[in-house]
C-alpha cells in the first residue's frame, strides 16, 4: 500500500481540528509528520476547492492571526467562519492560549 502524500497527511490533520479550536500552520505540519513544512500546509490549503468540507479556516499563523490581508474577501470569510464557532479575535489576534487545539 502506498504511503499517503504529504497533502493527504495535511488534510488528515486539518480534518481532526475540533470545532471552536485552531491550529497553526507549523503545528499542522508537525502533527502530519512534516516538521518545518508550515509553508507546504499553506500551499496545500490554498489549493482546496471552494466548496471543501475540510475546516481549513481553523488553521492560522504562529502569531495567532489570519494570514490573508485584512481587507480581502478571504480574510472576511475566514473571520466569519471562526466567529460562527465562537472564536474571537482581539486586536486582530486569536488567543492561542485559549483556542489552540491540543490533541
Amino acid at each position: 500500500m502506498n504511503e499517503p502524500s504529504y497533502q493527504e497527511k495535511i488534510w488528515q490533520v486539518v480534518s481532526m481540528i475540533p470545532q471552536g479550536k485552531v491550529a497553526t500552520y507549523g503545528q499542522v505540519a508537525e502533527l502530519a509528520g512534516l516538521p518545518r513544512m508550515a509553508r507546504a500546509v499553506g500551499k496545500t490549503l490554498s489549493q482546496l476547492p471552494k466548496d471543501t468540507q475540510l475546516p481549513w479556516f481553523r488553521v492560522i499563523n504562529a502569531k495567532g492571526m489570519i494570514s490573508f490581508p485584512v481587507d480581502s474577501e478571504a480574510y472576511k470569510r475566514q473571520f466569519d467562519l471562526l466567529a460562527d464557532e465562537g472564536i474571537s479575535l482581539v486586536n486582530g489576534k486569536i488567543s492561542l492560549k485559549h483556542y489552540r487545539w491540543i490533541p
